[in-house]
Formats: C-alpha cells, sequence, structure tokens
C-alpha cells in the first residue's frame, strides 16, 4: 500500500512496529457492521465497532465490541468506574476522536481515551476494527490492539435474552 493510502491508525502502527493487514471495501451509507463482515469474509463476532461514551465525571471513554452486539451502559460505567455513562451525540465525535461514524477506530484518535474492549476478543487470534477512514479495516491481534491504545479487556455487552 502506497504511503498516501494509509490511514492515520496505519501509520500509528507502523511506526510502533505492530503487525496487522488492511482490508478495504466500497463503502455504503447504510451498511451494517455485519455486512461489512460478510463481505471481508469474516466471522461478525472477529470484526468490533468502536463507541465513545462520556461519564458522569465529564471523562470521555472508547468502548470496543464485537459489531452484532450492543454496549451495556451499566457495565460500560462499571468497567470504566463511573457511575454512569452515555454515547456522544454523533455530531460530536469528528471534533473530540478526529473520526467520522463508521470510520471511528480506537486507535490515533486526537486524544488517547481511556480504552476497553470486550473479553470475548481475546479468544480470537485476529480482530477487524476501522482503520479510521470509512471503507478501510485492519486485522491484528487483540494483544496488539490493547498495547497499542493501552486498554484492557471487560464484559461490556448487554446479555442476549433470546
Amino acid at each position: 500500500m502506497k504511503n498516501k493510502d494509509k490511514t492515520n491508525v496505519m501509520r500509528v502502527l507502523d511506526a510502533k512496529k505492530i503487525s496487522y493487514a488492511s482490508h478495504t471495501y466500497e463503502p455504503d451509507a447504510s451498511m451494517s457492521g455485519e455486512e461489512i463482515a460478510a463481505i471481508l469474509g469474516e466471522d461478525a463476532d472477529k470484526v468490533f465497532k468502536t463507541l465513545v461514551t462520556q461519564g458522569k465525571s465529564g471523562q470521555y471513554y472508547v468502548f470496543v465490541v464485537p459489531v452484532r452486539e450492543e454496549l451495556d451502559l451499566k457495565k460500560a460505567a462499571k468497567a470504566a468506574g463511573e457511575k454512569a455513562v452515555s454515547m456522544i451525540k454523533q455530531k460530536e465525535l469528528l471534533p473530540l476522536t478526529g473520526y467520522v461514524h463508521g470510520g471511528c477506530s480506537p486507535i490515533g484518535m486526537k486524544r488517547q481515551f481511556p480504552t476497553f474492549i470486550h473479553e470475548t476478543a481475546r479468544q480470537y487470534e485476529k480482530m477487524f476494527v476501522s482503520a479510521g477512514k470509512v471503507g478501510f479495516q485492519i486485522e491484528l491481534t487483540p494483544g496488539d490492539l490493547a498495547q497499542t491504545v493501552g486498554c484492557g479487556f471487560a464484559d461490556i455487552v448487554q446479555e442476549n435474552t433470546l
């Protein structure tokens, strides 16, 4: 991949000498995370989305969860040591993180916020997260992601009630 085709996320990983594979797809604004997983030919459980929240204290937090799961705000607050957290408004995402909706990555935000990855990521050799631009994904080990953003793993998704 030419350097001009690299995203900020890829440049951060290159600088830290973290191994990753990049994947691209033709973006469509209505695409779900599960559809992106299908395009990548991967199990949706290995493809993660990045969600940004704000705690009662005013601190921002980042949660990385499988695309077919929903963030459990109570579990997220507990993991962050907050009384409560709430999702930020979509219009706040770009000024806060430098990323747009659908292209938000836990790597390379304007400022690094406390970050938590759902614990199921540890069971996979590789996982996928946004490469910081709509239509770009990176594949790396959960350990390398955790090391890059200095985060931990936690149970942060809603229980399936089926």
